[in-house]
């Protein structure tokens, strides 16, 4: 039977399974590779042993290429970042699974724009109960009550929430999930903005559509409107912010193409972001400004402690807290009964949440 994963963040999902007993603190080297073949000696020689012999079901080969070109980016990522930000670094923090895997945060606070930024790495293994499994799909476990199930996930996860309210919060998320019997990919690149800047919009959901159509053409339209779906918190009748694209369960061709799709994807989370940041990390605003930024934080953090699977499922199965809450703000506002003015920047911010616009 085919499954339908329900998971949004994998790195969530995937360090839900590692003991907080076993956490460790390694530092692995901050190298710069240039090539798979450099990182995979990298992998075998310097760093812990995730997937690379470990995992014996499946399409291993596939798993161990994902993580390889995963941790490429999680370095280009976050050098990128930290250029941009010039005050703060990022600080890894590195984990190991005692029965199979293991992961690699890398977390930037107290920055000149970013208040807090969190790349996370995670390279899992194991055996999945099924009341976890359960939690995690759709349609459930095909296996027998209590059987557990074979499983392998890869994946890299990020939140960046940075200080001034003209420079949008981001995430991103690309994961391979295998079972005993069955595989997928998800992931998405979305933004969380406090005001509204149509030629930013433009830019980053643009920059989006392209790497979607060098894939297929269908991809954009059909993960754009999936994101505007699956980040909606609906007791507020809204979205979190502007959307993106999202999609999971996705093993309808050929696994190298959806595999260069996530890689094209990745490959362009700092073209999409890094030039909106960059136009306004020096923005003046008010405080009235920082005050709706800190409302919409709110709802931010509403829609990952209620609605996000990958959150529930992590809390719900004693995961490793401190990775399952990285994509929470480190401040936030709620006020009652809130209502922007009409008219307002603002009050037209939240009409986009509540009727998704097309920005390309």
């Amino acid at each position: 039977m085919k499954l339908i994963t329900a998971f949004a963040s994998l790195v969530v999902t995937a360090q839900a399974f590692a003991p907080k007993q076993h956490q460790s603190r390694l530092i692995l080297p901050a190298v710069r590779v240039t090539s798979e073949d450099t990182v995979a000696n990298t992998l075998t020689d310097q760093q812990p042993r995730w997937l690379i012999e470990d995992f014996e079901s499946g399409n291993r080969d596939m798993i161990k290429k994902m993580e390889v070109m995963l941790r490429q980016a999680q370095l280009d990522i976050t050098k990128a970042i930290a250029e941009i930000d010039g005050g703060a670094t990022f600080q890894e923090d590195t984990w190991e699974r005692e029965t199979g895997g293991g992961g690699k945060s890398m977390v930037l606070k107290d920055g000149k724009v970013w208040e807090k930024a969190g790349v996370n790495l995670s390279v899992v293994h194991g055996t999945m109960p099924q009341a976890a499994l359960q939690a995690a799909t759709e349609r459930g476990n095909p296996a027998g009550k209590g059987d557990k199930v074979p499983f392998a996930a890869c994946g890299l996860s990020c939140v960046m929430h940075p200080r001034n309210p003209h420079c949008p919060t981001m995430h991103f998320n690309y994961r391979i999930f295998q079972t005993s019997d069955n595989w997928w990919f998800g992931g998405g690149t979305d933004i969380t903005p406090s005001y509204i800047d149509v030629d930013d919009m433009k830019h980053f959901h643009g920059t989006l559509k392209e790497v979607c159509d060098r894939h297929d053409p269908e991809y954009y339209p059909k993960f754009k409107k999936w994101a505007d779906e699956y980040f909606l918190i609906p007791h507020r009748g809204e979205r979190r912010g502007l959307g993106g694209i999202f999609f999971d369960d996705l093993n309808d061709r050929d696994p190298e193409e959806i595999f260069e799709f996530c890689k094209d994807a990745v490959n362009n989370v700092v073209a999409a972001y890094g030039p909106i940041i960059e136009k306004h990390k020096n923005d003046e605003f008010t405080d009235e400004q920082k005050r709706w930024q800190l409302l919409r934080r709110g709802r931010y953090a509403e829609f990952n402690l209620v609605y996000d699977r990958g959150t529930i499922f992590g809390l719900k199965t004693g995961g490793r807290t401190e990775s399952i809450l990285m994509s929470l703000p480190e401040t936030a506002r709620w006020e009652y009964d809130h209502h922007p003015e009409p008219g307002s920047p603002e009050a037209d911010f939240l009409d986009a949440c509540k009727n998704p616009r097309n920005w390309v």
